[in-house]
């Protein structure tokens, strides 16, 4: 780890690990993502819908990237709770502010393992209207599906491990990591 990252997460050191990818890493993605966006969207009415709240660091950074008019909205949804793996049981808890009608609408995650989340997200939105809906995740990992999916804008894919910064939190917290690790700690 640089002495940068040492400097900016010193109060996690007792959990940083691994680092599986640096912030510089993650930037050079979500630049790269932003353009082919941009591209594809350039002539359509783009909403970006994060799924709270491990999305919230990635949308932040991947909408000023994309060079385009746009709109943003939130929804908040349950998998996790407190656990490392997903319970497979999906709840929204915070619905779209908006309609979604003749809307080209892109939902930014932080990351697909399951699928069961955006298999799920999709019906919902489908059912609204849309003129199309797609997904941008920063993070894949297709070893873990439950069902199949479709993920359409990819950053990483990584293997399956619990990791955890850049919006990806442990029992809410280290989600201001400026990199994503695997924890040094085991953790229940």
């Amino acid at each position: 780890m640089t002495a940068e990252l040492r400097e900016r997460s010193g109060w996690a050191d007792e959990i940083v690990g691994e680092v599986v990818l640096t912030s510089d890493e993650i930037q050079e993605a979500v630049k790269k993502l932003g353009k082919k966006i941009t591209e594809d969207y350039h002539d359509k009415n783009l909403l970006l819908v994060a799924i709270l709240r491990g999305a919230s660091v990635f949308l932040a950074d991947l909408m000023r990237e994309i060079h385009l008019p746009l709109e943003i909205d939130f929804i908040s949804v349950s998998s996790y709770g407190h656990l490392t793996k997903s319970s497979g049981v999906v709840r929204i808890m915070k619905d779209l502010a908006a309609p979604v009608e003749s809307k080209h609408v892109l939902v930014v995650e932080d990351v697909v393992d399951t699928g069961l989340t955006w298999a799920y997200l999709k019906q919902i939105i489908e059912a609204r209207n849309p003129e199309s809906v797609k997904i941008c995740s920063l993070l894949d990992k297709p070893e873990t599906r439950k069902v199949p999916v479709t993920v359409d804008y990819v950053g990483f894919t990584l293997e399956n491990k619990f990791v955890v910064g850049y919006g990806l939190d442990w029992k809410d917290q280290y989600r201001n990591l400026p990199f994503i690790m695997v924890p040094k700690k085991h953790m229940k």
